[in-house]
């Protein structure tokens, strides 16, 4: 081996990773951005559950309990309600995750040392924190239960104790599956679309075709969106078969309107290929603009969507980033629809969002493009 002409090879190659500064930002920045993500905003702990409490007794120990939830950092009680009715709503617009139900013979009960049941009602779409929550609740609960026995263990007759019973929504058996496929779908289109579109103008650019392009009338608007329609068809393809592989082979229910699913997932699927076609015509390179395309799908999508890592945890800054990933209001669609069966009542800002999203980021690409090929 020649260390001359190693050195020579070592140089010309730093030159060029020097001469390319986007690639090599792309190259430093991700590793940056990771480690903060995973280190700082990501966290599997769930505390502050949004709860709403429906207290039919009101009695001084229906008061203690709730007192309990209350003083417990585990629970944050939104508002105390007079029927099922509002927790089910407030359920459906995943407002909050559990439902605290204290029936009109709770104080009773006690007194008389029969066992007081009270009534937990958990959304179940997502399985990992319903469980989590469950386990926190029937903790205050348990320790609840244990004061009032302490307390009366020289009364005749004994304390009967208090009993959860708990009813778990939309997800019974807190099936992994249910919880996970329905964000999967969206995480998928998300990255495969991007990626997609990431190198369509970037590959023109390196092969050299994009200079006959510009020789033809075609204009940057009917450029970009003759690229989205053939990618659009790939990925609409993709989307079919994530969606057969989600409720044939694993058997994730569909309740609600699968017409209103397929126009999500077409609007969230335009902007993801709109999105990366921005990032195209921002590089001439491709495999910037592919560190780029994943750098800004894979991670938001997966990471910052609420997919896997509830955003109720992350510090306020990230949540706040959070509101411009598009795959987070695409997986409430796709988990209200699956799980839930809600429609457009409930949905409906989620989609208007998508849609400002796809027209926007369209505006946003056909303008860079025609910056670049001007």
């Amino acid at each position: 081996m020649n260390f001359r002409r190693l050195r020579a090879i070592t140089r010309k190659e730093l030159i060029h990773v020097v001469r390319d500064p986007q690639s090599l930002a792309a190259a430093l920045l991700q590793p940056f951005v990771m480690l903060l993500l995973f280190g700082w905003a990501l966290s599997m702990d769930v505390d502050h559950i949004p709860t709403y409490v429906y207290d039919h007794d009101h009695s001084p120990q229906s008061r203690e309990l709730i007192q309990q939830f209350s003083g417990s950092r585990f629970f944050d009680i939104k508002a105390q309600v007079q029927d099922y009715r509002a927790i089910e709503q407030a359920i459906d617009r995943r407002e909050i995750l559990i439902g605290l139900v204290i029936p009109d013979d709770f104080s009773k009960n006690l007194g008389i040392g029969k066992p007081a049941q009270i009534q937990l009602l958990i959304d179940g779409s997502d399985s990992n924190t319903a469980a989590i929550s469950q386990g926190y609740a029937e903790g205050v609960i348990a320790s609840f239960s244990r004061n009032i026995t302490a307390e009366a263990m020289r009364r005749s007759p004994p304390p009967g104790g208090v009993e959860a019973r708990v009813r778990v929504w939309y997800n019974p058996d807190l099936l992994s599956g249910n919880f996970i496929v329905p964000g999967l779908i969206a995480v998928i289109l998300m990255i495969i679309a991007a990626n997609l579109g990431s190198l369509t103008i970037a590959r023109e650019w390196e092969n050299g075709t994009m200079e006959q392009l510009l020789s033809t009338p075609v204009r940057p608007i009917e450029m970009a969106l003759g690229k989205l329609s053939a990618h659009f068809l790939l990925g609409l393809t993709d989307m079919l078969i994530a969606l057969f592989v989600g409720v044939v082979i694993f058997g994730v229910p569909l309740k609600g309107s699968w017409v209103l699913l397929l126009f999500s997932a077409c609007v969230f699927l335009y902007g993801a290929l709109a999105w990366g076609l921005y990032i195209s015509a921002m590089f001439r390179n491709q495999l910037a603009a592919y560190q780029m395309g994943t750098l800004t799908s894979f991670l938001p999508a997966f990471l910052l969507s609420g997919f896997i890592y509830p955003l109720s945890n992350m510090p306020w800054i990230i949540r706040v980033i959070s509101f411009i990933i598009p795959a987070r209001y695409f997986i409430d669609m796709t988990k209200g629809i699956f799980l839930k069966g809600v429609g457009l009542r409930y949905l409906w800002f989620d989609l208007l969002l998508l849609i400002v999203y796809a027209v926007g980021i369209s505006f946003l690409a056909v303008r860079k493009l025609r910056q670049k090929i001007a």
